[in-house]
């Protein structure tokens, strides 16, 4: 599973990216895809993930805290 750093996160809206390990373009991520406890997540945070094709670009699905 693809690993990366959460790069901001804003817990109101239910929206942010990842910044991916291995580099390219940074991933969006939305609250319905993560899988932490109580689905938050911080900035600098540590997550893996799989990658998906969303209708913006990549996005990252099955976020779990590392």
């Amino acid at each position: 599973m693809p690993k990366g750093t959460v790069k901001w996160y804003n817990k109101d809206k239910g929206f942010g990216f990842i910044m991916p390990d291995e580099g390219g373009r940074d991933l969006y991520v939305q609250v319905l895809n993560v899988e932490t406890p109580n689905n938050d997540l911080s900035d600098g945070q540590r997550v893996e993930y799989e990658e998906s094709m969303g209708r913006k670009g990549p996005e990252a699905i099955h976020v779990k805290a590392v």
